[in-house]
């Protein structure tokens, strides 16, 4: 017989779990002390919402779901927000969270919280363990849940007694849950459906989203798009899907992506949606955000794997419900049986080739790349990024102007990874998140891109970073300003300026060398390769403090 707090390692290590991420806590203690002897690698994060940001990155990276750990009370409740971030973007964790004794619950105890109500809007599902003997089948479900259909969260909350208790734990080899079926493949007159609007079409746009990646059909998007010739742009979530050079990929669509990609989506007459929420900064039926799109005469097919998505923003011509991996393999082989997809619409390429041609004469003069003095402009910093960043990188932009710079600037190819907080738009999501991504993928580089604003969230993980030996490189845009709200007022509110300044900035790179962490500034673009070439160079994390002007833009 064993305690279920060892039966809690034991369900981890069978899910092939390697490492974790958490803070301990007394009411999760019976859980650590069995971790003690596992060999599973714990990972100290120094605040919980750090521990599921953490695991958000290694599950991007692995595409498998990953673990974050917090105790009751304050350690559950900060979870939150790693929770709706991870909910929003469609990513698989599951997080265990230690609770008061049963017999204690409801009573308002020292460190009580009803998690599993609080993050109810925001978990694919939770469970509450009450019974020790069901914790092996609660943990498989719950690794089955977070991983398949549309990947999301799933809380397991435990209380302390239930974790002292002992019994025969035995895992199930399956699970089977009547309610919960997701469907891999697509109808197949849907399927025929979608064939027939491809071949019709004069102008044909895909838009590839996130759930490309949760669906780990990269390969299958680029085979679909290069045998039928279709033009690609991608939402944010959707970056990277396709190389930054490829020659059917337009760019990011939405308020502040690219003209190309805004053209190929307005003018199109038939957009096929992968894996896209189509949210508001993407593409909006009612031009809010100025995006002024008019979608009514165009087809829209709209494949998902989660049919509440299918039409909730935009009007499905086409809805299709499935796994892309297997929808995309299923329209492949219908496309290839026929004869009429052996006339490209090469004009319609040709045209939005030009458009994208224009659009980067436009953003690449001179003037607009200049740096004043003393400052560097961030879209030029990034263009030299561009030429040492290594090959399977990992590239985290935080949420704010250096989102938008990030995803609009950085060239994503040779398997460059782009991953951001999209939907929730979660500050100081950067650090953490590369921190897992790194863990996932030791031998490639992880490169954290925020803001002054958004690290001053999150630079106690430089502690985690050093202590674990987690060589992340982070790049702090610093314009002293919350520098999006900032525009926001000087664009909107006749630039009545209040609550954005954050000086006087503290000296990042001293911070960092209080934690044993090197880094320097640059604060001259003629200083850039040398400076990005030495934080490459280093085996140890490295910051680059980046001086922008407050007066930067996000987009031309």
């Amino acid at each position: 017989m064993v305690t279920a707090a060892r039966a809690m390692v034991n369900c981890l290590e069978a899910e092939g779990i390697k490492t974790v991420f958490g803070y301990p806590g007394a009411a999760i203690c019976p859980f650590y002390d069995e971790l003690y002897n596992s060999e599973i690698e714990h990972i100290l994060i120094r605040q919980e919402s750090n521990g599921g940001h953490a695991a958000s990155g290694y599950a991007r990276v692995s595409g498998k779901p990953a673990v974050c750990i917090a105790t009751s009370g304050p350690g559950a409740t900060n979870l939150i927000t790693a929770i709706a971030t991870a909910y929003m973007d469609s990513i698989p964790i599951v997080c265990i969270t230690g609770q008061v004794s049963t017999d204690l619950i409801g009573r308002d105890v020292f460190q009580e919280a009803d998690i599993t109500g609080a993050a109810e809007p925001f978990v694919k599902h939770s469970f509450l363990v009450k019974d020790a003997n069901e914790i092996c089948t609660v943990f498989k479900k719950a690794f089955y849940i977070a991983g398949t259909g549309r990947p999301g969260p799933v809380l397991i909350d435990v209380p302390f007694d239930v974790q002292l208790q002992k019994g025969v734990f035995e895992e199930p080899r399956n699970i089977e849950i009547r309610s919960y079926k997701p469907t891999k493949s697509g109808n197949k007159l849907q399927i025929k459906r979608v064939a027939q609007a491809i071949a019709a079409a004069e102008k044909p746009v895909i838009c590839a989203g996130g759930g490309v990646f949760a669906s780990k059909a990269v390969p299958q998007l680029r085979a679909f798009c290069e045998e039928c010739r279709i033009p690609v742009v991608s939402t944010m979530m959707g970056i990277s899907t396709m190389p930054s050079d490829h020659e059917l990929f337009f760019g990011m669509v939405g308020m502040h992506g690219f003209e190309s990609a805004n053209t190929a989506i307005s003018e199109c007459d038939l957009l096929i949606l992968l894996g896209a929420r189509v949210g508001d900064r993407a593409v909006s039926v009612h031009g809010s955000f100025g995006s002024g799109f008019c979608l009514k005469d165009t087809k829209i097919v709209h494949i998902d794997i989660d049919p509440a998505e299918i039409g909730k923003n935009l009007a499905a011509t086409i809805p299709v419900v499935g796994d892309l991996n297997y929808v995309l393999e299923q329209i492949l082989q219908v496309v290839q049986k026929k004869s009429a997809f052996d006339d490209s619409p090469e004009e319609w390429l040709e045209y939005l080739k030009q458009v994208r041609a224009d659009e980067y004469q436009k953003r690449n003069t001179p003037e607009l790349l200049s740096s004043k003095k003393g400052f560097v402009n961030p879209k030029a910093f990034l263009y030299r990024l561009n030429q040492f960043l290594p090959a399977g990188s990992t590239v985290v932009a935080d949420v704010g102007q250096n989102q938008i710079w990030t995803a609009n600037h950085v060239k994503f190819g040779d398997g460059v990874r782009f991953m951001t907080s999209g939907g929730m738009g979660t500050m100081g999501y950067s650090v953490p998140a590369a921190i897992g991504a790194k863990k996932a993928a030791p031998e490639g580089e992880a490169v954290a891109i925020c803001g002054d604003g958004s690290f001053q969230m999150q630079f106690m993980e430089l502690a985690t970073a050093i202590q674990h030996k987690i060589n992340i490189k982070i790049i702090i845009m610093e314009n002293r300003r919350l520098g999006m709200v900032r525009e926001l007022q000087t664009n909107r509110y006749s630039d009545r300026q209040i609550a954005v300044s954050l000086e006087p900035t503290p000296d990042f790179i001293k911070i960092a060398q209080a934690y044993g962490i090197n880094g320097e500034v640059v604060d001259d673009i003629e200083n850039a390769n040398a400076a990005i070439e030495r934080m490459f160079k280093s085996t140890q994390p490295y910051i680059l403090r980046v001086l922008v002007d407050e007066g930067e833009r996000t987009i031309i």
